[in-house]
């Protein structure tokens, strides 16, 4: 396949890394300690170009605009910008932007990936460390039980605004090689393998196009703004979030059993307020998850506009959100029935107790009469 040569004249690459630091986030306090800090309003983020009737956050995360710094990208020092979203449910999502313009595509495709050498998964960068210690710092107070070992998911966009050479963004796949920049190989990749990378295409007009992978995506917007990144945002944000809660539970069902197989050892006539102590136990938790984890389900709120609902979908899917969302599901229902299962057990308890007191009750009254009769 011959390959054209387009050059990239306004373009940016975006590293994204996501963060769980928190179970929740005030967002409210995040605004008022950030305007004490940095002497500047935090803004509550919005989808720019898509009426709010058609999508909108189910509650606007707060975005704050961080100090820009030189970072070398390629062995080269380059001037990047940083900000950082927080949203309700505990994550911050940090975002990291080296501009590539005027660019030849093969150079453009190569910033992208030094860009993830630089700050991808397999970098030895600091910058991502000193970026959650600088929030975490700052906003402490705004942070509900913060996580001790934080999870994080990493993605990277490649940002085109305008290119030249391209005739028709519906079939730029097939005018540019958009293989290497997607999949970060430099080997050639078998064609199945290319079929595969390239699947996820989506355009809306007939000069932008969408082309999401598993940790990496092609944008082409030629209007500047584009609310498909703050929807891969979204969808990573729910993925983070699903993952620390399957991994909490994970944790948790093995302790679940152990403290059931440990209170029912114990053979005592007040062993039901052991069974109640433990179902309330494994109540407030179910209630816990279930509250956050609905309002991550709910994190973006999708009408109308059935462009952007498709790629959200798609980014849902490809990211196995649902997959993930399932197992947490899972593993609630194990904990409902466990805490049904204890709870029946616990009045069972409390039925052979009241049954042990009537008895000792009625014998005591036999007693009684027995000696005044004498």
């Amino acid at each position: 396949m011959g390959q054209l040569q387009p050059h990239v004249h306004r373009a940016s690459v975006m590293a994204m890394r996501l963060v769980d630091i928190a179970d929740t986030i005030d967002l409210a306090a995040v605004e008022s300690l950030w305007a004490r800090h940095a002497r500047t309003a935090a803004a509550r983020s919005r989808l720019v170009t898509t009426p709010p009737k058609a999508m909108t956050f189910g509650v606007p995360p707060v975005e704050l605009a961080l100090d820009s710094r030189h970072l070398v990208i390629g062995g080269v020092s380059m001037p990047a910008s940083i900000m950082v979203r927080l949203y309700e449910f505990g994550v911050a999502a940090f975002s990291i932007s080296v501009a590539a313009n005027d660019l030849p595509w093969s150079d453009f495709s190569t910033r992208v990936n030094a860009v993830d050498s630089a700050l991808g998964i397999a970098s030895a960068s600091t910058v991502w460390v000193e970026l959650i210690a600088q929030i975490t710092q700052v906003l402490g107070p705004a942070l509900v039980r913060p996580s001790a070992e934080p999870l994080h998911e990493d993605y990277l966009l490649a940002l085109v605004h305008a290119i030249e050479g391209v005739t028709h963004t519906a079939t730029l796949h097939e005018q540019v090689d958009l293989v290497p920049l997607l999949s970060g190989e430099s080997r050639p990749l078998s064609e199945q393998s290319r079929q595969e990378l390239l699947r996820q295409r989506y355009a809306y007009y007939t000069d932008d196009l969408v082309v999401l992978t598993w940790d990496r995506a092609f944008i082409y917007e030629p209007r500047d703004d584009s609310d498909v990144v703050d929807i891969i945002e979204v969808a990573n944000a729910q993925l983070l979030e699903m993952r620390y809660y399957d991994e909490l539970l994970d944790a948790e069902l093995p302790r679940m059993y152990d403290l059931i197989e440990a209170t029912r050892s114990v053979a005592n006539p007040f062993a039901a307020r052991r069974y109640a102590d433990l179902a309330r136990h494994l109540h407030t938790l179910v209630a816990e998850v279930t509250e956050v984890t609905e309002k991550v389900d709910n994190a973006l709120q999708v009408t109308e506009d059935v462009y952007l609902a498709r790629v959200y979908a798609a980014a849902l899917e490809l990211f196995r959100v649902p997959h993930v969302s399932k197992a947490v599901d899972r593993k609630l229902a194990i904990i409902r029935d466990s805490y049904s299962a204890l709870y029946e057990e616990a009045s069972s308890k409390r039925g052979e107790l009241m049954e042990m007191a009537i008895i000792v009750l009625i014998a005591v009254e036999i007693v009684i009469a027995m000696v005044r009769h004498v």
